[in-house]
């Protein structure tokens, strides 16, 4: 992975308090929440639900990744239609857990993460799925598939999948070794760093990224 950031980058940002980042993460928590809700019966539903939540918090939230300007001409974050074939559920199997990495960043010195092991996704390859070492913990899956970087296709870095310490997680069915994740790449979304280089974020490395094109999701 490179950079492995999350928080604010420089001080071109220092203008957005704690107490507003505070209420993005809780906003977030909360727009998750109801999401896993609504999937309960419609997915569908719950992606229409999110993505109005998010353009209305990019749109007017002061902690919002929008500059000022980018604010004054925003009409909407670009996103797919609910497609479901990329709605699955999926075990986390043993291969690769326990290997270390520690990343360098540029205001949170060393961000230490371990792998808990893999997804792996039928006809699609394989994603690592990694733990946050630090305080407050979380599992972490960012991806990058062969959309990124293309015209009319997702961001080059890649996206994210699942940040449990920011909310964004869709649950898992069952307990112990036969759990199995939900994983909908339809709710897939960009770090706030492809909106605004001002932040740093964390980006998919060579064991989270996908050969095939993931055309769902929050595009670029």
């Amino acid at each position: 992975m490179a950079e492995e950031q999350y928080g604010v980058a420089d001080d071109s940002l220092a203008d957005i308090s704690a107490i507003d980042i505070a209420d993005w993460r809780l906003r977030t928590f909360s727009l998750y929440e109801m999401v896993r809700k609504i999937s309960v019966e419609s997915p569908a539903e719950a992606h229409s639900y999110w993505r109005h939540e998010r353009d209305r918090m990019f749109a007017t939230h002061p902690a919002s990744a929008l500059t000022s300007q980018d604010k004054a001409r925003f009409s909407g974050l670009r996103t797919a239609d609910y497609d479901p074939i990329y709605r699955f559920h999926v075990p986390l199997t043993g291969e690769g857990a326990g290997r270390e990495m520690s990343v360098e960043t540029a205001t949170d010195g060393v961000v230490n993460f371990v792998r808990l092991g893999t997804f792996d996704l039928p006809e699609m390859g394989q994603l690592a799925v990694w733990k946050l070492q630090g305080y407050g913990g979380g599992i972490f899956v960012p991806f990058r598939d062969a959309t990124a970087g293309q015209p009319g296709g997702s961001y080059g870095a890649g996206r994210y999948l699942i940040d449990t310490i920011k909310g964004a997680f869709h649950g898992v069915h069952g307990t112990g070794p036969g759990a199995e994740f939900v994983l909908d790449f339809n709710f897939a979304y960009n770090p706030s760093c492809a909106y605004n280089e001002a932040w740093a974020c964390p980006l998919a490395g060579p064991s989270n990224r996908l050969a095939v094109e993931i055309p769902a999701g929050e595009l670029y």
